[in-house]
């Protein structure tokens, strides 16, 4: 659900402050408050994050996952800005570095997450499904990941030549990622998260 104020640009949107704890992502320049998400919403995000953490040591990368708290600026088809805030963020630590001394904002003309994960809730659906799933094409996340709980399933989205191809995991079938090849992680074992 979109605030109905006076449609933002970027800049402004990175300076907008209500005075209150609310977190927005800004779409086509209009504000949309991010709900808070049930507690197996929230326990999925906190259970990934802690795995996907562990993940690159395993791998010898200097990578780090991050709940909820940053935004990567979407190119849409409009005039106005959109700002999407995934559940999941997997950055290298020299670009969460570089992000220091400014908004935590990936900008258009900066390198993309390595990957993104947004665990699908009722109210999220649609966006989830169709709008990010273009835009972060669009963005060349080379990963995206879809854990819907709602329907039983985890999807890994992987770009090739600019277009997701997606393949969809069951219970305790082995996800399986280009980013993490070693990924020993089924959708039961997040589901019990």
């Amino acid at each position: 659900m979109a605030i109905r104020t006076q449609r933002l640009t970027f800049e402004a949107y990175l300076a907008y402050n209500d005075h209150t704890d609310t977190r927005y992502e800004l779409v086509d320049g209009e504000l949309c408050p991010m709900s808070l998400g049930t507690g197996k919403h929230t326990a999925i995000i906190r259970f990934l994050s802690k795995y996907l953490e562990q993940q690159p040591e395993a791998l010898q990368q200097n990578w780090v996952a991050i709940p909820a708290m940053v935004g990567v600026r979407s190119p849409r088809g409009t005039r106005w800005d959109t700002v999407r805030i995934p559940d999941i963020t997997l950055l290298p630590h020299a670009q969460l570095k570089a992000l220091e001394a400014r908004e935590c904002v990936i900008d258009l003309h900066e390198l993309p997450p390595l990957l993104v994960v947004e665990v699908v809730s009722e109210s999220t659906k649609s966006v989830d499904y169709r709008a990010k799933w273009v835009e972060y094409a669009a963005l060349n996340i080379p990963e995206y990941w879809m854990i819907d709980y709602l329907d039983q399933v985890a999807i890994v989205c992987v770009l090739d030549e600019g277009r997701y191809q997606d393949t969809v995991f069951r219970e305790g079938a082995l996800i399986a990622s280009p980013t993490f090849p070693s990924l020993n992680l089924s959708p039961a074992q997040v589901w019990m998260a």
